[in-house]
């Protein structure tokens, strides 16, 4: 099967939190192992889902399979298919292997030409991929009927694998690929992903320690930003990364297919607005809010905490009227102790008349 060249000029994606990666360039030719590194938060997740067809771009462009980026996304979203992505493509716990694969098979609704395809095709589909994947059903511990939840994480990442392959697609895109896995298994999924690559498919994988044959991409370098692309990535609902405004993204996440982010997300530090700002620089510059310097109020001294209290005056333009008995200088300190509650003056409130 002939893969899927990747090229990128200029690529970039900004979220409502700020950006998620920027001029992202890539050349990658057909059956090529491209990993995408940096530190976890520089939207890694996003730009895979980018590549892919899910997560739109906002500046640049790509081209994938020869389908031009962001113009042709339903047609990238048929070649490339996606492998385990946390938050995207998650394995529901409660199925069994068995069910898990035939959902998969079933909602594809894979087809012979114009024909809906057999059982007895659909089945050599499933066979084919689970052998490209390297997951043996004999070998679980209750055979195609095992529980996903029971699945050790180098079983899970396999049939999260082999389902992708059941597309046979162009391009297969993978998410932390060495996420809780030991050093043995992680060369063993590299060089899973390497076999993949042997036999015509353009791998696409996110990993913080890529093999010296791959196509590197690292939108942290390539980032004016770094860190911004975190809160994105939440938003994104990706997920993994979400587009990080996105993968986080978020994951984030402007016009994609629903993805939780998965990835993206809490803990991150203010980001940079556009301005170069963060957040609680601008609120502690306004000097308001529980964000303040804890110095502001020392600086600025007794006089911003209350207003001074005036000098007790006599009432010269008492209304004869209003009778007699009455203390002038009684009078106006009662009106001078309410201005001075309200932190105003004398004026807010005269003495020829009360509110």
């Amino acid at each position: 099967m002939d893969g899927a060249a990747i090229t990128a000029d200029d690529l970039g994606l900004r979220g409502p939190k700020g950006t998620v990666f920027e001029g992202v360039n890539v050349s990658a030719e057909p059956g090529s192992l491209v990993a995408i590194t940096g530190p976890s938060g520089t939207g890694r997740t996003c730009l895979l889902l980018t590549l892919t067809g899910r997560m739109r771009p906002t500046s640049g462009s790509a081209e994938v399979g020869g389908h031009r980026l962001p113009r042709h996304m339903a047609a990238v979203r048929r070649i490339a298919s996606l492998g385990p992505v946390t938050g995207v493509t998650d394995l529901e716990a409660a199925w069994t292997v068995r069910e898990q694969l035939r959902e998969r098979a079933l909602l594809r609704r894979y087809r012979q030409g114009w024909r809906p395809e057999g059982a007895t095709r659909r089945r050599a589909r499933v066979a084919e991929a689970l052998e490209r994947a390297g997951l043996e059903l004999d070998a679980l511990p209750h055979g195609p009927a095992t529980p996903v939840r029971e699945l050790e994480r180098m079983e899970a990442v396999r049939l999260g694998i082999a389902l992708a392959l059941l597309d046979r697609p162009r391009l297969l895109a993978v998410d932390d690929v060495g996420l809780k896995l030991s050093d043995t298994e992680r060369a063993q999924v590299w060089a899973l992903l390497r076999s993949l690559t042997e036999e015509g498919t353009t791998v696409l994988a996110v990993s913080t320690e890529p093999p010296e044959d791959a196509v590197v991409i690292n939108p942290a370098g390539a980032t004016a930003r770094a860190g911004a692309g975190a809160g994105a990535e939440e938003e994104a609902g990706t997920g993994a990364g979400a587009a990080p405004g996105a993968e986080s993204g978020g994951a984030d996440t402007a016009g994609s297919e629903p993805v939780s982010a998965g990835r993206p997300g809490p803990g991150n530090p203010p980001e940079a607005d556009s301005e170069g700002e963060s957040t609680t620089a601008v609120a502690a510059e306004a000097g308001a809010g529980p964000d303040t310097a804890p110095g502001a109020e020392a600086e600025a001294g007794p006089e911003a905490k209350t207003a001074p209290s005036p000098e007790p005056q006599a009432d010269t333009d008492t209304d004869p009227a209003a009778g007699t008995g009455t203390d002038p200088n009684t009078e106006a300190d009662t009106h001078t102790d309410r201005a001075t509650v309200e932190g105003g003056s004398e004026d807010a409130f005269p003495a020829t008349g009360r509110p």
